[in-house]
């Protein structure tokens, strides 16, 4: 059984060069919530082509500012592809918000996109679509299997890196060039 202190809530979740799932190849996720039960998380390194314009529109909600028009929207992960969620800094004012630290939260409301089209959201925030989930023990294992490498959360990294800096970046953290990992690492 995984002990608490070893959960890796608030931290980021990089994807090793040999990982050949499509969902997750050269993706950094911010883990939200890790505990026994499995993990959610958001990969926000992978744009996903949609504008934050295209999903206001279909929402029936405006915005004036052309720099909230074209904010990118994340592909967040291959659950639920159709459900927004925000990831951004407090404080907690919205409908459906898991506080994840004292500075980051994750919301799902409507309310919160309203405020940001209005220019009056949460001073740095990230869209994506979809999340990324891992059953009981299913991360643990991928960790295990050497799919994964985790460090702590950066809020520049995660709001002000540009999206294909952000893999190399997090790793980088650790001391690591990703880049030039080409084998499994082992285990003492």
């Amino acid at each position: 059984m995984i002990m608490t202190q070893d959960f890796l809530n608030h931290q980021f979740l990089i994807a090793m060069p040999l990982l050949a799932d499509t969902n997750f190849s050269h993706t950094v996720t911010y883990l939200c919530q890790h505990n026994e039960e499995g993990a959610l998380g958001i990969v926000f390194n992978r744009p996903s082509g949609l504008t934050l314009e295209m999903i206001l529109g279909q929402m029936d909600i405006k915005t004036e500012s052309e720099a909230i028009a074209n904010t990118p929207v994340y592909a967040g992960g291959p659950v639920q592809q159709e459900r927004g969620f925000i990831i951004h800094t407090g404080p907690n004012t919205w409908d459906a918000t898991v506080q994840v630290s004292d500075e980051t939260y994750l919301t799902s409301s409507r309310d919160i996109l309203e405020a940001i089209a209005a220019d009056e959201g949460p001073k740095k925030y990230l869209v994506a679509l979809g999340y990324a989930g891992w059953g009981e023990g299913q991360l643990e294992k991928e960790m295990a299997d050497n799919a994964w490498l985790n460090t702590d959360y950066d809020a520049g990294i995660l709001f002000d890196l540009p999206a294909k800096q952000r893999w190399i970046a997090a790793a980088s953290k650790l001391g690591v060039d990703i880049s030039t990992l080409t084998t499994p690492a082992g285990h003492a």
